[in-house]
């Protein structure tokens, strides 16, 4: 098992692996992306190619993710799981004239690479930093490409902690000790719709446990007290406005630039749903739609997929099967 986690030049140890935070942590993103399959790129481009601020052409395509000019220096990072698990998410860059800044670590350090080519074919200022909007696996598992290159790494204060406890409590652990209860309610399924339900959310949590055992755990050197905001950060003629507004994992950033009513919402939001069916603590379902209500979002880049009712459902049953440690449940 990894014993040192790198947070700069501080040292973290892991936490103890429990199965059933396991199960409940992990469930949840095989809700999500079980459902995202379902919908595919094209809602998402026919929105893009209906918003006058978005570039036609994108800048750089790699097929697992494209990068869009979508303002006055400022670009998406648009992502396709289908085609490869590098970004997963969404996310983009903001490029002043005097400095950058990088959203999102991503799924993996190559994701986060991909992204800062991207900005040095449009720009060679220097990177300022780089944010995670919250601190789930696919937004970032690729902050040690940020760290090994001296890039300081900004997120809500209780980020590292929340890695630590989600992705440093699973390295090293036996597959089968994490996976077995899963699988056996596989084999258990009395319906076909609950054998399918529970292969995709077994699918999904294994790519997060490989993912998380395959990476250098890279934590934020830069925690943002969040009632210390909002914050505002200089990047030279453009003003990127930092704020939380948490709801969807409690460590949640997002971006916002006033003068060309844009932001950067993290997992807040996701293209083509309403905002209450993305949050893990419905207690902060009205702040999420106080940021809608204050500006008019001009990108999604939580996720690049419409969830309607079948998300909510195939999450709850998820939900319900981690909180009686197993991957079934009385949802199917």
């Amino acid at each position: 098992m990894n014993d040192v986690i790198s947070r700069g030049r501080e040292a973290v140890n892991p936490t103890a692996f429990s199965r059933r935070g396991f199960l409940a942590r992990t469930s949840y993103f095989g809700a999500l992306y079980a459902t995202a399959r379902l919908f595919p790129m094209s809602a998402l481009a026919g929105e893009l190619a209906g918003d006058s601020r978005v570039s036609q052409t994108p800048i750089v395509d790699k097929g697992f993710a494209s990068v869009r000019k979508i303002g006055d220096g400022l670009y998406a990072t648009i992502s396709d799981p289908s085609k490869g698990y590098q970004t997963i998410c969404n996310g983009g860059f903001l490029v002043g004239k005097d400095s950058a800044l990088m959203i999102e670590g991503f799924g993996s350090a190559a994701g986060a690479a991909f992204q800062m080519d991207a900005l040095r074919m449009v720009s060679q200022v220097p990177v300022k930093g780089a944010l995670d909007t919250h601190y789930h696996f696919d937004h970032s598992m690729g902050n040690g490409f940020y760290s090994g290159n001296g890039i300081p790494l900004w997120a809500h204060a209780n980020t590292a902690k929340r890695i630590v406890e989600t992705y440093g409590a699973m390295q090293g652990v036996d597959k089968a000790v994490a996976l077995g209860p899963l699988e056996k309610t596989v084999k258990d399924s009395k319906t076909e719709l609950a054998r399918k339900h529970r292969e995709e959310n077994l699918a999904m949590v294994t790519v997060v446990f490989n993912i998380a055992n395959a990476t250098v755990l890279a934590l934020p050197n830069h925690p943002i007290d969040p009632a210390k905001l909002p914050m505002k950060m200089d990047l030279g003629g453009l003003t990127a406005v930092i704020e939380s507004y948490p709801g969807h994992s409690g460590t949640d950033i997002v971006v916002r630039v006033p003068e060309q009513n844009v932001v950067y919402t993290g997992d807040l939001a996701i293209h083509g749903v309403r905002l209450e069916a993305n949050f893990e603590d419905v207690r902060f379902v009205g702040q999420g739609h106080g940021l809608c209500a204050r500006t008019r979002i001009g990108l999604w880049p939580g996720r690049s997929c419409a969830l309607p009712r079948a998300f909510r459902r195939h999450r709850r049953a998820s939900a319900e099967d981690a909180q009686s440690g197993s991957a079934g449940g009385r949802g199917c």
